[in-house]
């Protein structure tokens, strides 16, 4: 037994030196990354301005496009360990793709969308929609890719020509997807699944307590993903001079699944003018040299071009010096209680944004762009309040709605004068989903009873015991009451009765154009249409445009600098991932522990590829 104990004594000490040895390394290597990136910045001379004149600029966004990024210690650090977290905002992206538009010193355009990903589908076709005025207003456009998926296609599809490479990869899979019900596991794992959700469209939590999709659910996601699927077809074939039918019928016979060496693919994308041609990349260089001319300047040898970042640099800022605002604050993820983060619209984030909005005598209206599929009823609640109290004030409030707009996207967009919402914007789902997951059953399976003193009937509960008959009736009375309190908001909202939004509720999703019809929303339109009917409305003469977003702390201020002089990627360490996957397998043992009543729409989301 004692020489048990030397040897797990030593490996106790030798573990400890290991960890200590560890930490000291990782901080010596981080301490010397940030003294190398102070020099650099300290000793870095002004931006040079580079003159595209001749150039062929390049816009190769690698990251997130969405339409406020969002900036704190924890998303800065992953922008490090993540290239892909990189966010780039809608309007400065369309920003410069107008500007080369009218720059008549860019020769061309050069587009590459293959690592860029996109906040939702009215997103993408909104930028595809700018590079198709890019190339209508005479630029030339020309698209590069070794692999090109759905979106990143729409992207290329808009360019005067697209060349793939020869062993790349072309896919348009199209929209939607399969989910996995799980009402067979849980019986097998003798979870019993309540579901106390409201709204016969509510569809939410139906993977919990279903074996397959409603009919319902079914239905609305056709009337969503159909609609969304076929503009985005419109787009491609127009781009290319074909028909739709032709890319629906590529889509249907040749998938590209591992994104190299999809040779057939690439033959009949070639034969059926979906694409130019191909050509390798030493192919693709020289072929740029002899239309751009060589960039003698460069290292290697090279055509002439600019980088999007460079370019950005010389676009001068538009606004004006009115001491009229409207402030733009935008709602973008999940919501939550808590601080912004990416993909999280943080209600106590928000607030301050339209707190401090509300506070500046100068704002006179406030645009609140949402693009969510919402989330807490608290969290909600806590917005809606603060756009009230604006309200209070005589400033007058206009909701945009982006990607999405649904279920609590909807409730925080109660308090408009007046609501503008994207042709493909998602949104509706009045409803409350709530799946409360009961583990009694497992219990006795395993032989685990439950036994104590409480002083109230059911201060013992909790979701590894049964749900009797009384607790049944209150957690249903919490869904129906908050769906009627959901219901009120959105009547009053809209100047309709209860029975009138109660009839188009249920948690069914609409896509705008059908929205618009059933009065969910005043008019068709984006960001810009907001802001120049909050200028009307508002009854400005002259204004300038306040974008709120995330304010850094001092540390982080200087750290955003720092990665910014660097413009860095480590790329993601592999514990990370498997730490990543544990925190998500926590989050859904947190769900069943402690679960809440919740204005979500899951069904909303779009993946695209």
């Amino acid at each position: 037994m004692s020489a048990f104990t030397s040897i797990f004594s030593w490996l106790g000490r030798f573990l400890k030196k290991v960890r200590s040895i560890a930490l000291d390394l990782g901080t010596a290597l981080i301490v010397m990354f940030f003294v190398i990136a102070i020099i650099k910045a300290l000793t870095a001379s002004g931006p040079d301005v580079e003159d595209p004149a001749g150039k062929a600029l390049l816009i190769d966004p690698e990251g997130m496009v969405v339409d406020q990024e969002v900036f704190n210690s924890e998303s800065l650090l992953t922008t490090v360990t993540d290239a892909s977290s990189t966010q780039i905002q809608t309007r400065d992206l369309i920003k410069l793709i107008r500007a080369a538009a009218e720059d008549d010193s860019i020769p061309a355009v050069v587009v590459d969308f293959s690592s860029t990903g996109f906040a939702g589908p009215t997103t993408a076709i909104n930028v595809a929609k700018e590079l198709k005025a890019l190339r209508d207003s005479g630029k030339r456009v020309i698209a590069f890719n070794d692999r090109l998926s759905t979106t990143s296609y729409l992207m290329a599809s808009q360019a005067s020509e697209v060349w793939v490479h020869p062993v790349g990869s072309i896919s348009v899979r199209g929209l939607g997807g399969m989910r996995n019900y799980n009402k067979d596991l849980f019986e097998n794992l003798k979870i019993t699944v309540h579901n106390y959700s409201q709204g016969d469209f509510k569809s939410a939590t139906e993977t919990s307590w279903r074996s397959s999709m409603s009919e319902n659910d079914r239905m609305q996601r056709e009337a969503l993903l159909f609609p969304i699927w076929e503009e985005m077809k419109s787009l491609m074939a127009e781009g290319r001079g074909i028909e739709s039918d032709d890319i629906q019928s590529f889509a249907d016979n040749y998938v590209g699944f591992f994104g190299e060496a999809a040779i057939g693919n690439i033959a009949y994308a070639q034969a059926n003018n979906l694409i130019d041609g191909t050509k390798s990349f030493p192919e693709f260089r020289k072929y740029m040299i002899e239309e751009f001319g060589l960039d003698e300047e460069a290292e290697t040898e090279t055509y002439k071009t600019i980088s999007y970042a460079e370019y950005a640099k010389q676009i001068t800022d538009d606004s004006s010096d009115s001491g009229n605002q409207i402030a733009v604050i935008t709602a973008e993820g999940a919501i939550r209680e808590g601080e912004i983060s990416q993909g999280v619209a943080g209600a106590n984030g928000v607030v301050k944004q339209i707190r401090k909005a509300h506070e500046d005598e100068s704002t006179k209206a406030i645009v609140f762009r949402v693009n969510s599929p919402g989330g807490s009823i608290i969290a909600s609640e806590m917005m809606r309040d603060e756009l009230l109290a604006a309200k209070r004030k005589g400033i007058k409030v206009i909701v945009s709605m982006g990607d999405y707009a649904a279920s609590g996207g909807v409730y925080i967009s109660t308090p408009a004068d007046y609501i503008f919402a994207e042709p493909t914007t998602i949104t509706g789902s009045i409803g409350v989903a709530i799946a409360l997951p009961t583990l009694e059953n497992a219990m006795d399976y395993i032989g685990v009873n439950f036994d104590g003193v409480v002083t109230s009937k059911h201060g013992g509960w909790d979701p590894t015991q049964a749900i009797d008959d009384d607790l049944d009736k209150i957690f249903a009375s919490w869904g129906s009451e908050a769906y009627d309190r959901f219901i009120n908001f959105v009547a009053e909202s809209r100047s309709q009765t209860y029975d009138d939004i109660k009839a188009i509720a249920g948690g069914r999703v609409w896509i705008a154009t059908s929205a618009k019809d059933i009065g969910l929303v005043d008019e068709i339109g984006g960001v810009d249409d907001a802001l120049t009917y909050a200028a009307s409305l508002a009854e400005l003469e002259d204004y300038q445009v306040e974008y709120y977003g995330q304010e850094l702390s001092p540390e982080e201020i200087i750290l955003k600098e720092l990665l910014e002089q660097l413009d860095v990627s480590i790329g993601e360490p592999k514990v990370l991932s498997a730490l990543s996957g544990i925190a998500k397998l926590y989050g859904t043992l947190i769900d069943i522990h402690e679960p809440k009543a919740l204005l979500a729409c899951k069904d909303c989301l779009v993946d695209l590829d």
